[in-house]
Order: C-alpha cells, then structure tokens, then sequence
C-alpha cells in the first residue's frame, strides 16, 4: 500500500510538472533551477571537470550527492533535450549531464521545491539554466 501511495505522489507530482523528465522550477531567491520529473532539484559540483561529464563525486560524496540518471530525457520548451547527455561513472552508474556537467540530487532536500544543498561549501549549486555552464575560477 505504501509503495502504491508513493507511485501515485510521483505521478501527480510528474503531471503537475508538466510530465517532463526535467523540467524548470523557479525560487524566489534564486531564481529557475532544473529539477526532476518529482520537482527535486538537481545541482552540479564545481570540482567536476567543466564540461566533460566527468564526475569527482564517489564514495562518501555520492551518498550525499546521488547522481541523477535519466534514459530520455524530455524537457519544456525553453530547455534543449540535446543539451542532456548519459555519461558513464567510473562505478559502472550512468549519470545525466547537462551541458557536459553531471547532475545530483542533494540527501537533505525531501520534498519538492527544497534547495537546502545550494551554495554548500561554495562548489554545489542548482543548475538555473539561464546562467549555465558556469564559470570555473
């Protein structure tokens, strides 16, 4: 019954995103920020190599940061579905990039809508697609 009450929240959550894979939110402070098909957000790591879909993020990182994989990636109009890439983990998971920069989730957010992992340590931000790929310094 649970597991049947947590697919039907996902689905109405999907549909009330506009049934896209990856769709944009938009927060007061900061602005659109891409997240799931659930509405969670997804964020990059600045220790990531720019643009390679190369992730730095294992181990004890990943259990923070789990990567986001999507198979087909379907976007609203505004994003480019070509702008989001599978790459391949050195731990054999596939990862989705956008725009060369693998994409994670945070463990603290757990509802829609929460960005509590923006701005940690200065290297993990949301990815607001209109200020993207960064700047590295």
């Amino acid at each position: 019954m649970l597991a049947f009450s947590l697919l039907a929240t996902a689905a109405i959550a999907a549909e009330e995103m506009g049934g896209y894979t990856v769709d944009v939110a938009t927060n007061k402070t900061l602005g659109s920020y891409l997240v799931n098909d659930t509405g969670f957000a997804l964020y990059y790591f600045m220790h990531d190599a720019p643009g390679n879909g190369t992730s730095t993020c294992y181990g004890k990182c990943a259990g923070i940061w789990p990567s986001f994989y999507e198979e087909n990636v379907t976007v609203p109009e505004g994003l480019n579905a070509s702008d989001f890439t599978a790459v391949m983990r050195t731990d054999g998971k596939e990862q989705t990039a956008y725009i060369g920069w693998p994409l994670y989730f945070y463990f603290k957010d757990t509802e829609p809508g929460d960005v509590y992992g923006q701005g940690i340590n200065n290297i993990w931000f949301v990815v607001n697609p209109k200020e993207f790929p960064p700047m590295k310094s």
